[in-house]
């Protein structure tokens, strides 16, 4: 067998491993636990994000807490005006102070409010994808069982598959196998192919007039487009 032949032949025997692979990638049961993995892979880090939030609302809440209590005590000092004025005081002056304080705490109020809002909010957001997950965790216990069961289902095919892959690259080269299975796990396939006339099978670009030369020669070249293999008989 040449060389050509044997990676042809164990392109074709991998054509149907190729196949079987992508149905078990396709298959709903694993798009369900691939769906449940990433949901419960990211949510820890998003748990964290939102005790991280209501623990900076609550600091800031208690900060405005105080403000709000200082701006309510500097009030209460203008209770007794009417003495001031008695005793001479500048009435406008007290009446603008006194205002200003009244401003900054309507403001802190509706601040304090807004908080306790957003505050309740991300508590509820927490309690809530904390329920998800715990349903998540189930749903993926089902969803890995029943790809498993696809798994062991097709397992007997893939590894004849494999088993026959096994007995035909000891007649591929070394160096050829390597460069085959590099482009494979780079999710080209197929990776060998037969020139069309002066244009590569698989994109139909055409290599330059240097490399198509060296097909005559019974070598093989890579297509410069798609990165496949391409030789000529």
């Amino acid at each position: 067998m040449s060389q050509l032949q044997a990676i042809l032949q164990y392109q074709e025997t991998d054509a149907k491993l190729y196949k079987l692979e992508r149905e078990l990638a396709g298959c709903d049961e694993r798009k369900e636990y691939v769906k449940f993995k990433k949901f419960l892979e990211a949510a820890p880090e998003k748990l964290d994000s939102l005790e991280v939030k209501a623990t900076a609302l609550k600091t800031e809440a208690a900060e405005l807490s105080k403000k709000y209590a200082h701006a309510e005590e500097a009030l209460g000092d203008f209770e007794h005006l009417d003495e001031l004025i008695t005793g001479g005081a500048d009435i406008a002056f007290y009446k603008k102070k006194a205002q200003s304080f009244a401003d900054q705490l309507k403001k802190l109020k509706a601040d304090l409010n807004a908080l306790m809002e957003n505050i309740k909010a991300t508590d509820e957001e927490y309690k809530k994808l904390k329920k998800q997950v715990i349903a998540a965790q189930k749903q993926y216990a089902e969803a890995s069982e029943k790809y498993k069961a696809v798994k062991t289902a097709r397992a007997p095919e893939k590894t004849a598959l494999e088993a026959d892959l096994a007995k035909i690259e000891k007649d591929v080269p070394a160096e050829m196998l390597e460069v085959y299975k590099i482009k494979r796990k780079e999710k080209i396939f197929p990776v060998v192919g037969e020139m069309i006339g002066t244009r590569c099978p698989f994109c139909s670009m055409e290599p330059p007039l240097a490399a198509r030369n060296k097909l005559t020669g019974g070598a093989s070249i890579e297509c410069d487009n798609c990165h496949r293999i391409i030789f000529s008989k």
